[in-house]
């Protein structure tokens, strides 16, 4: 039965990770070619209006500001357009794995809801042994047997926080 813990444990832990990839992707985005472009025409506006700072040359400068003003505005709806696309996307992507996490759960609970997930020894559940208990201790054995739902809740949260460790490494 310790197979099924296992099992259990790393069918959690990979939906976590799924979802902390879904959310670090959707949070560093990335930058189209048309965005970095406008970004490398700005800076070498920006470069030769700095040049231009003279009296004599001051009109040339401030016609290389305001085209340089208008291409950081450009950029800016290109990114506000770019923004909404990927909000939609991670609202779809989102709703699809929540759908998941809820069947799976709700098939893992069905699957083992008559049935012990693991048996543990007494010693190693000590503080909180009847959190943990499902239906007692196991008469053959001696030991604590464990059930889905306290499983379930250990692993959700086990797996959130190595989720949230090892989905940057994943994306790096």
């Amino acid at each position: 039965m310790a197979l099924a813990a296992i099992f259990v444990f790393l069918l959690v832990a990979a939906l976590h990770v799924l979802d902390s990839m879904l959310d670090l992707a959707w949070k560093r985005g990335s930058l189209s070619d048309a965005q970095l472009k406008l970004r490398v025409e700005i800076s070498e506006i920006n470069k030769e209006a700095s040049l231009l700072s003279t009296p004599s040359t001051f009109a040339q400068c401030a016609k290389l500001k305001r085209l340089s003003v208008a291409k950081e505005k450009e950029l800016s709806k290109l990114q506000q357009l770019d923004i909404k696309g990927k909000q939609s996307l991670h609202d779809k992507y989102g709703k699809v794995l929540l759908g998941t996490k809820v069947l799976t759960y709700g098939l893992l609970i069905l699957w083992f809801w008559s049935a012990p997930v693991t048996t543990v020894p007494k010693h190693l559940l000590q503080p909180c042994g009847r959190m943990f208990s499902w239906r007692g201790v196991d008469a053959a054995t001696g030991h604590v047997v464990v059930g889905i739902l306290p499983w379930l809740f250990l692993t959700s949260r086990v797996s959130k926080l190595l989720s949230q460790k090892l989905a940057p490494i994943f994306l790096h």
